[in-house]
């Protein structure tokens, strides 16, 4: 079965993780019961929907409990047996454990990474607003997919919209539900994620929200078996070089003018290219899309997506931003703490980014509005990322 590399958490020391393209000989997903209204639905009108089916007996979906903050991501080759299951839990500070199924699958013409999950115990491991939200996991157990907010707002894929999920037929895109892993942009219910083909337990989500993260993913790597990937997600660890003011990094830690002058040359070469969510170049785009290719033709080893790419040197003021720095922007309002958009600032109070769907590359005034932050790009932070 082949595989592809996706990118799921933004630290320095996390990996890249290969999730498995599932296979094709599927039937097609079972049409869902009538949707309830949900997390942010109000927010975009409601589009006719094609007539329904009867609906499926429903198993209702546990209240939530206790939230559990997800520190690693687990991906295995082969699925989980419980005598793995239990060496992981035996593990010092591991506190809670999810297992769900992990895939890359086609939506709507996208290569989207995706999970499947339990609905009932799932939700006490996403960010606080989605996993409060009773009807959004009630719809993802009747047959929906959940997308996250950037998909959904910059990729073009409308609430209550039915979208093309391969040979699985059509799904309805039922909330924008922000999981908080990274590069994981869709999630659905265990039984749907059977009609997409997607592998049984291959993934496993750890909480040890008071141990060492690095250290833990190194002993799950000795406790599993060869070829099992584990991503830090929200890392448990000692301050990074990122909160270091920047007069304190290593003489030569920061990009060149030549090397500044070659991105934003690069960069500006691509106005009027349309923005394509996942595309990287050289012809269309997406946000981190155009970051990573323009800075890659200065030399600079760039990570894929934003989370990552806020991690690539120190955060400076607003106040001193410079040309050739990232700026960087928090807009996901169903997880407030989400890196959600980059921009590379080109001087004069204007940036260079691929905004959306239906927009292209472009030079626009800075908005300030849920910025998070300003980055100056260290190529050896940033070659540190995976």
């Amino acid at each position: 079965m082949p595989f592809i590399v996706v990118a799921l958490v933004a630290v320095l020391t996390a990996d890249v993780l290969l999730l498995t393209q599932p296979g094709t000989s599927v039937k097609p997903a079972a049409v869902r019961a009538t949707p309830k209204p949900t997390l942010l639905a109000d927010q975009r009108p409601q589009q006719q929907l094609p007539p329904q089916e009867p609906a499926r007996t429903l198993q209702p979906v546990a209240p939530l409990s206790k939230l559990h903050k997800p520190n690693l991501f687990v991906l295995t080759r082969k699925p989980f047996t419980n005598e793995l299951l239990q060496k992981v839990a035996k593990l010092r500070g591991v506190r809670a454990m999810e297992l769900a199924d992990a895939a890359s699958i086609t939506l709507d013409g996208k290569r989207v990474q995706t999970l499947a999950v339990n609905p009932s115990t799932f939700r006490a491991y996403t960010p606080k607003v989605t996993a409060s939200s009773d009807a959004l996991w009630q719809n993802i157990a009747a047959g929906d997919v959940a997308v996250s907010f950037v998909l959904g707002n910059d990729g073009g894929l409308a609430l209550h919209s039915r979208v093309a999920a391969g040979p699985a037929g059509q799904l309805r895109v039922g909330a924008y539900a922000t999981t908080g892993f990274g590069a994981v942009d869709a999630v659905v219910s265990r039984e749907v994620g059977r009609t997409l083909g997607l592998p049984h337990d291959n993934a496993l989500i750890v909480s040890a929200p008071k141990t060492n993260s690095d250290e833990l993913r190194k002993r799950i790597l000795r406790a599993l078996p060869k070829g099992t990937q584990v991503a830090l997600v929200n890392p448990v660890l000692p301050q990074t070089q990122q909160n270091v003011p920047q007069q304190n990094w290593p003489a030569g830690s920061f990009m060149t003018g030549e090397q500044l002058t070659a991105a934003l040359k690069a960069a500006v070469s691509k106005l009027g290219r349309p923005y394509v969510w996942g595309a990287e170049g050289p012809e269309t785009f997406d946000c981190s899309g155009l970051v990573q290719w323009a800075y890659g033709q200065a030399g600079v080893r760039m990570p894929r997506v934003t989370h990552q790419q806020w991690v690539t040197g120190p955060q400076v003021p607003y106040a001193q931003v410079q040309p050739g720095d990232l700026l960087f922007w928090r807009n996901d309002p169903t997880n407030p703490d989400y890196i959600s958009h980059v921009a590379i600032y080109w001087g004069d109070g204007k940036m260079l980014h691929a905004p959306r769907t239906g927009d292209v590359v472009k030079i626009a005034p800075v908005s300030t509005r849920n910025l998070a932050g300003v980055v100056r790009v260290s190529p050896i932070a940033a070659a540190k990322v995976r």
